[in-house]
């Protein structure tokens, strides 16, 4: 019995000892994700495989493709507009990131009111934040109930966090989630002041951007409409095919290699002249 005593500390005071002793394996730097998962995850669809996504693109190309191929019985045609059919799924998940951005920058203010009053009444702050499940806004709410559920699950505020991040993929959420990652561990009573400076911070930041948008809109849809009208047309020609043809001779290819460099520079000058500053992620 003595011996079986003697082996049960002896086995504990080497892993007491080991724990201090090994070196630790060094920390694994996070792996940045590619542009196209982030701009999956900012349209709200990181449930959505970047090789899923690339595959559709793909098949888009090919179907529209051959669909113009089998009408005009034009290759450099048929080549031209799978280009432009297998980029369009990136056109459209582009858009949906820019209308969700916007949809959260108007309602983050009404979050963090809705955040403050909970304070204010005494609850802490993951229970605050666990509470716009419910009274917060609608767009936000999937959200922070997923965040609830982490916190109550795991208990540890600072990766509910990080995860509560990676859900919104949301500039904005960034600033909102770091600020009140530093008044957690900070602490004190700023908490309250805190989140109203914050609250009218993205109240006029939202109203400026919004009256930007919407002077630069109709610029943006008529730089839009001036690139697609020649396509257009030129699909609307694929029907006839005595004029179609001539875009399969050395000519025609080099017409339609012109002309969908000269639609794509214009279209980019004018996409990056009339940009507004984009905000960055913060620590993604």
């Amino acid at each position: 019995m003595g011996a079986l005593v003697g082996l049960g500390v002896g086995v504990g005071l080497l892993l007491v000892w080991s724990a201090f002793a090994m070196p630790r394996a060094p920390r694994q730097p996070a792996r940045r994700e590619s542009r196209t998962a982030q701009l999956l995850a900012r349209s709200g669809l990181s449930q959505v495989s970047v090789s899923a996504f690339l595959t559709l693109c793909l098949a888009s190309g090919l179907l529209a493709g051959l669909v113009v191929e089998l009408v005009s019985a034009t290759p450099p045609v048929a080549i031209a507009f799978a280009v432009m059919v297998g980029y369009l799924p990136v056109t459209v998940v582009s858009g949906r990131a820019r209308r969700r951005q916007r949809e959260f920058a108007d309602v983050w203010p009404e979050a963090v009111d809705n955040l403050a009053s909970a304070v204010r009444a005494g609850l802490s702050l993951p229970e605050g934040l666990a509470a716009l499940a419910v009274r917060g806004p609608e767009p936000l709410r999937d959200a922070f109930a997923a965040f609830a559920l982490d916190y109550q699950v795991s208990g540890r505020f600072g990766e509910c966090l990080d995860r509560l991040k990676d859900r919104l993929a949301d500039p904005v959420g960034d600033r909102v989630v770091e600020g009140l990652r530093v008044a957690r561990e900070v602490g004190g009573g700023e908490l309250g002041r805190l989140l109203r400076n914050l609250s009218g911070y993205l109240r006029d930041d939202a109203r400026t951007r919004s009256e930007l948008e919407s002077r630069q809109a109709w610029t943006v849809n008529g730089a839009r409409l001036a690139v697609a009208a020649p396509w257009i047309v030129l699909l609307f020609m694929s029907l006839q095919s005595d004029v179609i043809h001539r875009y399969a001779s050395p000519g025609g290819v080099v017409v339609l290699t012109i002309g969908a460099s000269a639609c794509l520079v214009a279209y980019r000058a004018m996409v990056r002249i009339g940009r507004l500053p984009t905000e960055r992620r913060l620590l993604s």
